[in-house]
């Protein structure tokens, strides 16, 4: 599978597109879209390139990596997937809004399919397998292609570092007992696509993550 990488909204957030080149379906992945000159970028590149929008995922319900869910669920006829543990964060996304001091209302992200450890998301004929890797929130996913060797990790994992703890549903002990028990066992060739800032891979991560030490 394919990924294009948008940066969005005064979060820097990633927001990726997973698509199958040869049947043309694809997955929005942490819709950070805020205005509608962002939302146009994403509508012009699904457009452009003649995908068919097939599944909205959210690897956690932190308001930056939620706000263009509403968009993306009711313009292109999409359902909400995430792990249940962070129901009550997409229930407190106003509250989140007020943390941050983003004046604008938001609705509550309401999660249509609950994904668990294990899961496997079908995306035309490639696969992504859900990895449950709490610490950040309580309900944080990260989404594994096997077969062309990257992750989507949200806030879990960066270059150079690991998602923040002090959030509500943070958990530092347990963020770096996930990391290390299920992403550093995955070959050092995978590409590891953040919720944040430039890509990496799990082997640099392994040789020289100073949060993993």
């Amino acid at each position: 599978m394919k990924v294009a990488i948008f940066t969005f909204s005064l979060f820097g957030i990633n927001t990726y597109v997973v698509y199958d080149p040869t049947t043309l379906e694809c997955a929005i992945i942490d819709p950070g879209m805020m205005g509608r000159e962002e939302e146009e970028a994403m509508d012009k590149f699904i457009s452009r390139n003649n995908l068919k929008v097939t599944n909205l995922i959210n690897t956690h319900l932190h308001i930056d990596h939620v706000v263009g869910d509403r968009y993306v669920r009711e313009h292109f006829g999409v359902k909400v997937k995430a792990h249940k543990d962070d129901e009550v964060l997409g229930e407190r996304l106003q509250e989140q809004a007020r943390m941050f001091g983003i004046p604008e209302k938001f609705d509550g992200v309401e999660i249509s399919e609950y994904l668990k450890d294990g899961d496997v998301i079908r995306i035309g004929e490639g696969e992504l397998k859900v990895i449950h890797v709490p610490g950040h929130s309580q309900g944080s996913i990260a989404l594994y292609d096997e077969k062309d060797g990257f992750m989507i990790a949200g806030d879990i994992l960066f270059a150079g570092s690991i998602g923040r703890t002090d959030l509500p549903g943070g958990n530092h002990e347990q963020l770096i007992s996930g990391i290390k028990s299920k992403l550093l066992s995955l070959p050092d060739n995978t590409v590891v696509y953040p919720g944040h800032g430039p890509s990496t891979t799990i082997g640099a991560e392994r040789y020289s993550n100073p949060f993993l030490r």
